[in-house]
């Protein structure tokens, strides 16, 4: 999604292996993380989260929008709205066969490193579970965002086909996204897939200033594409350059990796659990959720949609506000943007479930930070809030996928989780 790419980055950048190696059916990707909205000193980041969650609201208001462009508003979740653009606060801030992939900014967002063109003109990319487009910047792109980015030359490319139309995306700070469309040759990790619709922007938003990312990889589905095209993965299903139309992704602190035309059993335990995804939607959207605070279910027959592009977690206000009565010594920390907070030294032990097994956030992940410091109150990764996605939907971003291995199955329509090894 678009919501994580300009957040400060910090020291804490992990690199995986350097060049993706074959094993298998699919393809290793190796990826690098990027900050995390607790601060060094262990207190949360609330600046940093106002923005995150202005970004969220915004990506998914675009995603609307390109719903009911593609498909119509009868694919929209009952209650779902497109929303108005969220203003995103002015801030002084600086700013994933297996693909390695780098947390660019401790847990915010999953990079991995893509080619594009012939020959390959190579780029940092954020792979996104939450929006269908691939876009970088391009050499016309001559403002200060764009400037210390890697760029798309479309000239140097011998496989490059411009095509009619343009791309564009809004941000609640006023500027955008946007550019021409084109085609070409893309490589990730050895899965090379041609004629790859993408756009090369031409205008970069403010907010991915100090972002190390060049640009973004959608992986869900078609429906959401602002260019209304298939995404990267989809073609190459379509052109057979993977042997199954599955992705994974692993997300942690170390050892992060995207692995596409499969799943990697080297990092997971057991069988994976899936479950059907709502596919209308265009998102990757499982129905028949439960909430757990310890062994209680507390809010039940929810629909979620799983992000990696979302750093993380949010539900319906109502929902939440009953999620947090049941968690000993909660509070409200931020009511306008949802955030709730609880003991640091009695953390609630946080799971949900599909109809089988409980999957457990950890306390570490559920924590965002102490309110400030020494005041013994932690802020909790789960957060009221408005999206526009509906009435009855909530957002699982890292916070919950971080705790599991994670899988996509566009050949079963459908997500899986497993033990992490």
């Amino acid at each position: 999604m678009f919501c994580k790419a300009s957040l400060i980055t910090v020291a804490l950048a992990l690199i995986a292996a350097a060049s993706p190696v074959q094993e298998k059916s699919g393809i290793r990707i190796p990826l690098q993380k990027r900050s995390s909205l607790t601060n060094a000193d262990g207190t949360f980041n609330h600046e940093k989260a106002i923005i995150s969650t202005a970004k969220t609201i915004n990506k998914h208001r675009a995603n609307l929008i390109n719903l009911e462009k593609n498909v119509g508003r009868h694919a929209f979740n009952e209650g779902a709205e497109i929303k108005p653009l969220a203003v995103v606060p002015t801030a002084n801030l600086t700013k994933r066969q297996s693909e390695p992939l780098t947390d660019e900014e401790d847990d915010l967002e999953w990079a991995g490193t893509i080619s594009i063109g012939t020959p390959g003109q190579s780029f940092l990319i954020d792979f996104d579970t939450g929006s269908s487009d691939l876009w970088v910047p391009s050499s016309s792109c001559r403002s200060s965002t764009c400037s210390p980015k890697k760029k798309y030359t479309a000239s140097s490319s011998s496989t490059s086909s411009k095509k009619s139309g343009s791309f564009s995306i809004e941000y609640g700070d006023g500027s955008t996204v946007s550019g021409p469309v084109y085609t070409d040759t893309v490589n990730v990790a050895g899965v090379t897939v041609k004629n790859q619709y993408f756009s090369p922007v031409t205008t970069l938003s403010s907010s991915f200033a100090g972002d190390p990312i060049d640009g973004l990889l959608g992986l869900a589905y078609p429906a959401i594409s602002n260019l209304g095209e298939n995404p990267f993965f989809n073609t190459a299903i379509q052109q057979g350059a993977v042997s199954e139309g599955v992705f994974a992704f692993k997300l942690a602190s170390s050892g992060s990796e995207l692995y596409l035309g499969g799943t990697d059993d080297d990092l997971y335990t057991g069988s994976i659990e899936y479950h059907d995804v709502d596919t209308s939607t265009g998102f990757w959207q499982i129905t028949g959720a439960k909430a757990y605070v310890g062994s209680k279910a507390v809010v039940s027959n929810f629909e979620t949609i799983i992000d990696s592009g979302t750093t993380i977690m949010y539900g319906p206000p109502s929902a939440v506000r009953t999620f947090y009565k049941s968690v000993s010594g909660s509070a409200v920390y931020d009511s306008e943007n949802g955030y709730y907070s609880f003991p640091c030294n009695s953390p609630p032990t946080v799971s949900f479930s599909w109809g089988g097994k409980q999957w457990e956030i950890s306390a570490a992940n559920f924590n965002l930070g102490e309110t400030s410091t020494g005041s013994g109150k932690c802020v909790g990764a789960l957060a009221g809030q408005d999206l526009g996605l509906g009435n009855n939907v909530w957002l699982l971003g890292d916070s919950f996928m971080k705790n599991v291995y994670t899988a996509f199955s566009f050949d079963d329509d459908a997500v899986g989780f497993a033990e992490l090894a």
